[in-house]
């Protein structure tokens, strides 16, 4: 199993990848969906924001009243910390329960808008932005959505920027185009890079990097960065540095806390995607990033 974070801005097209994904067995996650599940009428995340909110962020129906919520939660730090005490817990619990469903072979699409903006692009296998240009972006939420110009605009501009998804990015999915050509590009994303990825991990197979895939990196200056953030996020406290040490392929050392430590690591990197290769050390699993894994105890 792979877990793969989709994310983009407003407006990008996101929704598009994910049915693309979804239609070719993809197990989908959707976090604006359990957000809205774990306050739907009847939940106790329901009444924990009345009791916290009061009453009239209740509609008429019984159903959580998003736009008399937002007017309170957002009003002020001490409001939105309320609010994210109540469903944050909720949200991640749900999505706890989600994960441990999914089948050994699944392949875990998780549509995360704020991915980004939340820091935890580094807990995925794979990072897939779905992106389009600012004046697109608006045209879309306007015409479609049926925002407000000035609205649609704020909204974008308090989301994260190009420069930060690219930072986080493994594959970058451009829609400037079509809604039917964003889905020929997530499709071969899928067959060419995503299924081999998974089988690669679930067998504990090193990938033979395809050029065309290595080139198509949206930010090749922040591979060692990403990397070392996705390592980090594999081993945890097991671990007292993680470090590039080589650059041709990246080559990263991951330096164990003691040796019973060392011994746990294996496991923690095959599952992580970075299987064990014929050197002695740990490969990438993924055939458009390759890279090395090195163990060595403190």
């Amino acid at each position: 199993m792979i877990r793969v974070g989709l994310t983009g801005g407003m407006g990008a097209g996101k929704s598009t990848v994910a049915t693309s994904f979804a239609d070719r067995g993809a197990y989908l996650i959707d976090a604006d969906k359990i957000a809205r599940e774990v306050v739907a009428a009847g939940t106790p995340g329901l009444a924990a924001l009345v009791e916290a909110f009061g009453e009239d962020v209740l509609g008429a129906d019984g159903e959580l009243d998003r736009p008399a919520l937002a007017a309170k939660a957002f009003a002020d730090d001490e409001s939105r910390g309320k609010l994210n005490a109540i469903t944050h817990p909720l949200i991640g619990a749900r999505t706890n329960e989600l994960l441990q469903a999914a089948p050994e072979d699944a392949i875990v699409v998780q549509d995360i808008p704020l991915l980004v903006e939340n820091h935890t692009a580094p807990f995925f296998h794979h990072v897939v932005v779905v992106n389009a240009d600012v004046e697109t972006r608006v045209h879309r939420l306007v015409t479609s959505r049926g925002l407000d110009e000035d609205d649609a605009r704020a909204r974008i501009a308090a989301q994260a920027t190009e420069e930060q998804r690219r930072a986080v990015a493994d594959s970058w999915l451009d829609n400037s185009g079509t809604a039917d050509e964003l889905a020929a590009k997530a499709i071969d994303l899928w067959a060419q890079r995503l299924v081999p990825y998974e089988v690669n991990v679930r067998t504990g197979v090193v990938a033979e990097p395809l050029p065309e895939l290595v080139a198509d990196d949206p930010n090749p200056a922040a591979l060692g960065p990403r990397l070392t953030n996705r390592l980090w996020a594999i081993v945890g406290d097991k671990a007292t540095s993680v470090a590039v040490t080589a650059a041709d392929p990246v080559t990263l050392t991951v330096t164990a806390r003691d040796a019973e430590a060392a011994a746990a690591l294996p496991e923690l990197l095959s599952a992580g995607g970075f299987p064990a290769d014929r050197k002695g050390g740990h490969g990438s699993a993924d055939p458009g990033r390759p890279a090395r894994v090195v163990v060595a105890i403190g």
